[in-house]
């Protein structure tokens, strides 16, 4: 079975149209034009370029839809009830350094849900995706989360630290427990690739703090429809934009939570 609604079909579209210049981008890194957008935070020309392409494919079939994306901000911010989530390069650090682990990552969402949503790394050609209620998938084959039980055999993915420097302590007591407890603990710099290795098995656990929406909003389908669990964590009510995830197989979910809700290294 393929995934074959007229969203889906239109964010693999826009990801297959868009990458052929972010290729091309990868390709000849030292020519682009790079800023600082805040400590260890960049933009690109080439994340630029990219997300003008998909914003106007995606607005070619649906004009009045909604858009949050991470370069351009919000478009049609009355319109909530249909929205794309749009994050042009997750992993741009990886991408400025040659790394091939990076993603377009694109989410539809209705009425505050997500429905569907792609993970597509141009540079492996490995396209994830899914929709509620009919799977996920990586290219043509049905993929889920790993069957693994017990926290202390599972392979945990994670990132950061950003933000303040209680938050970086905070993160940095939340690894000591974790990677005390579990087989080990990777760390891979694009939220959405790690997202979506959790659907398709590669690691047992996720989790991060201070993650944007459009990082994780595709991931977030993916795992469900991998038959994952994905959570929240202490989250801000007044920044309902960043988000603190947890995502997991459906064996060690509460394990992974008890170890980063801990508050004390032993």
């Amino acid at each position: 079975m393929r995934l074959n609604s007229p969203q889906i079909n239109l964010i693999t579209k826009a990801c297959m149209k868009a990458s052929r210049s972010l290729i091309r981008d990868f390709g000849e890194i030292e020519n682009l034009q790079v800023l600082a957008k805040g400590p260890g935070d960049f933009v690109t020309s080439a994340d630029k370029r990219t997300e003008k392409i998909l914003i106007e494919e995606l607005q070619k079939a649906h004009p009045e839809y909604g858009i949050i994306s991470e370069e351009t901000g919000v478009i049609n911010k009355n319109n909530i009830k249909n929205r794309w989530i749009i994050d042009p390069i997750d992993g741009t650090m990886n991408f400025l350094n040659g790394v091939p682990q990076f993603a377009i990552s694109i989410a539809y969402e209705e009425n505050s849900e997500v429905k569907c949503g792609v993970v597509f790394n141009p540079i492996t050609n490995e396209m994830f995706s899914a929709e509620k209620g009919s799977g996920a998938y990586l290219n043509n084959s049905r993929i889920r989360v790993s069957n693994k039980k017990g926290i202390k055999n599972a392979l945990i993915v994670t990132g950061g630290p950003k933000g303040s420097s209680k938050i970086k302590k905070r993160i940095f007591s939340e690894y000591i427990n974790v990677s005390n407890n579990v087989s080990n603990v990777r760390k891979f710099g694009s939220a959405a690739l790690d997202m979506a290795y959790v659907a398709c098995g590669r690691f047992d656990g996720y989790w991060q703090r201070e993650l944007n929406y459009w990082d994780i909003a595709a991931g977030i389908i993916l795992i469900k429809e991998a038959g994952g669990f994905v959570d929240f964590f202490e989250e801000d009510v007044n920044l309902p934009l960043k988000k603190n995830i947890l995502a997991t197989n459906s064996n060690i979910h509460e394990e992974l939570r008890d170890l980063i809700k801990k508050k004390d290294i032993e």
